[in-house]
């Protein structure tokens, strides 16, 4: 019995450190500019068929790609390689890790302690 719960409780740490993934948010401008929804839709088909791209988000008004990535798998300079495949050259923004999402957590004014939540 104790050997099931120790196997039990072996493959519940491996799986939480599966899911724990370094995800990272990639912001670019490409040159030439992304400007119709069939070129947005072009480059994230694309770039999802690189390793470690979970998603893409084609800013049509800033003209800017953002690219969810897991770093462990990928990093920015494979995404750039990938663009720059497809004939855009592409100056990074950002590349920062993607923030928590805490349930139900409202933002709040670190100076303050209040809530700012629109009343």
């Amino acid at each position: 019995m104790k050997r099931i719960v120790t196997m039990v409780a072996a493959v519940l740490l491996v799986c939480a450190a599966a899911m724990a993934r370094d995800m990272k948010v990639l912001v670019v401008k490409t040159t030439p500019e992304v400007q119709t929804v069939e070129d947005g839709t072009r480059i994230k088909n694309h770039l999802r068929l690189t390793a470690g791209v979970k998603k893409v988000k084609a800013d049509l008004t800033a003209k800017q790609l953002a690219v969810t990535y897991d770093a462990g798998k990928s990093d920015a300079k494979k995404i750039l390689a990938a663009l720059q495949k497809m004939g855009y050259a592409a100056e990074v923004l950002s590349d920062a890790k993607q923030p928590e999402k805490a349930a139900g957590s409202t933002p709040v004014d670190g100076a303050t302690g209040a809530s700012k939540q629109k009343k």
